[in-house]
């Protein structure tokens, strides 16, 4: 019976970890915000200002966010009087895992999640394997929402399955 609390408090304790690692950056947060007000105005170029004021965010933040999304071939950029900002494709053909990756790079939950990651124990790692199938799971969630559907009471997509379960164990237990 003691046992239970601390199972209990091994749980809590490794969803609060787990939470706070899958957790995109504000930057991130705030591309998809910019993003989805492209997508409610797909044949409108938008300024940064118009795009700041219509996100409620501050002009210099949104100046920073469409670098990386321009850059990724997310947005196309306009000079000029009356340049801007647009989508590059409909909002539908833009998924999260791509304004993700042009903000924070490849994704990957730990270093050995990478094809080239720089772990010293990965030779002898038990759990690399492991630790790639999440980060796939997770490529592939994000992979499956549309910029489209984040702009508003979308229906997320069906799942394949009844539901994907990942066996872990805890050592120690």
């Amino acid at each position: 019976m003691s046992r239970a609390p601390r199972k209990r408090t091994i749980l809590v304790r490794f969803r609060e970890w787990f939470t706070s690692v899958l957790r995109v950056t504000r930057l991130t947060d705030y591309a998809t915000v910019v993003m989805t007000v492209l997508a409610a105005r797909p044949e409108e170029v938008l300024s940064a200002s118009d795009l700041a004021e219509r996100a409620g965010l501050e002009g210099p933040t949104v100046s920073k966010l469409l670098k990386p999304l321009a850059q990724a071939g997310l947005v196309e950029g306009f000079r000029g009087v009356h340049g801007g900002y647009r989508l590059a494709r409909p909002a539908a053909d833009i998924t999260l895992f791509e304004i993700v990756e042009a903000m924070e790079g490849p994704l990957a939950m730990t270093e050995c999640s990478l094809d080239h990651g720089e772990c010293g124990i990965s030779d002898q790692c038990g759990v690399r394997g492991n630790w790639r199938r999440i980060n796939d799971v997770v490529a592939e969630a994000l992979r499956g929402v549309s910029l489209a559907q984040m702009l508003g009471d979308a229906p997320l997509p069906q799942q394949r399955s009844p539901g994907r379960r990942i066996d872990a164990r805890l050592a120690n237990a």
